[in-house]
């Protein structure tokens, strides 16, 4: 946690306390989510990049909490086309507002916001680096449909290399001994630094270019991902990746009674339609519990107390 603003940039910053505490907290929201603890607060979105969940849910969580929004979903209708540069528009919106949610196509663009910014910045993905917003849904999703977090075998599969996704799980789930199963095509694998981070926090991993009905039977958390066309500066390449592994309902024949399939939407077509109706299928209520953990972060970036 960056104590001298309470930003979120990275779970990297956050301990297993902190972790636990927020979840704790969303649990408390999920059972009482109108709360109007922030009546008299501004929260403003700012979105340099396409987002639905992410920005609708952190706007919806502001909005049961009592305070008010304001920001873009398109930068296009910002001075940034007129060539303000980010470090002006986060001073400006400071003017504004007590909490800062911003997405930005550029690594790094949301830990600059934080050192330039005089309020708390929450990061909602900065480029294919870091989502942690998105990380604590998911961790959320995971703790309900398994009752907890620890020694989980949990299995990523398709876009490992520019999958913010699933960076940011790395990095929150090495407090809990998981097993992660890395299952990409080679172009789109895991990307060494994340690997080393692994090896460095003694976290297991097994890598597979298969992805089958045997390959899937011992996972409990089965995180899928869209091949993001958006990250490929050659079309040609996307084409060749983009149906790599598509998750059909006949594969999930002998999976474990617990499995939950998680997926941080949008889905295109990695998720066959017809494992939308298996008990298994998780991520639409994976969508809205990220409206309780929302509701916790910016509650925790304000520094208020949820009870």
């Amino acid at each position: 946690m960056n104590q001298s603003n309470r930003s979120l940039i990275t779970l990297e910053e956050l301990s297993k306390a902190d972790i636990l505490q927020l979840l704790d907290n969303a649990a408390k929201f999920e059972a009482c989510p109108n709360r109007k603890i922030l009546d008299g607060k501004i929260v403003a979105t700012l979105f340099f990049e396409p987002s639905t969940r992410t920005r609708l849910s952190f706007e919806t969580a502001a909005n049961r909490l009592g305070a008010r929004v304001i920001g873009f979903s398109d930068a296009a209708t910002t001075s940034s086309t007129k060539g303000e540069t980010l470090k002006d528009t986060i001073m400006m919106v400071s003017n504004y507002s007590d909490v800062i949610v911003m997405r930005h196509f550029l690594e790094g663009a949301a830990r600059y916001a934080s050192e330039v910014s005089p309020i708390p910045i929450i990061n909602a993905g900065d480029g294919a680096n870091q989502h942690p917003s998105q990380t604590m849904l998911d961790l959320y999703s995971m703790q309900k449909t398994q009752g907890h977090l620890d020694n989980l075998n949990i299995y990523l599969v398709g876009d490992l290399k520019y999958g913010r996704t699933v960076h940011s799980m790395l990095t929150a789930m090495r407090f809990f001994n998981p097993t992660f199963h890395f299952i990409a095509p080679k172009e789109l694998a895991m990307p060494d630094v994340y690997k080393q981070y692994c090896n460095n926090n003694g976290i297991k991993f097994v890598e597979h270019t298969d992805f089958n009905r045997d390959v899937i039977a011992g996972a409990d958390i089965l995180y899928m991902t869209r091949v993001q066309r958006e990250r490929f500066s050659n079309l040609d390449e996307y084409e060749k990746v983009k149906d790599a592994y598509i998750l059909h309902n006949d594969m999930l024949e002998g999976s474990k009674p617990n499995l939950r399939i998680l997926h941080p939407l949008p889905r295109v077509n990695e998720i066959s339609q017809d494992v939308d109706n298996n008990p298994k299928a998780y991520y639409f209520q994976q969508a809205k519990n990220g409206l309780y953990v929302r509701q916790a972060l910016i509650c925790n970036a304000l520094n208020i107390n949820v009870d």
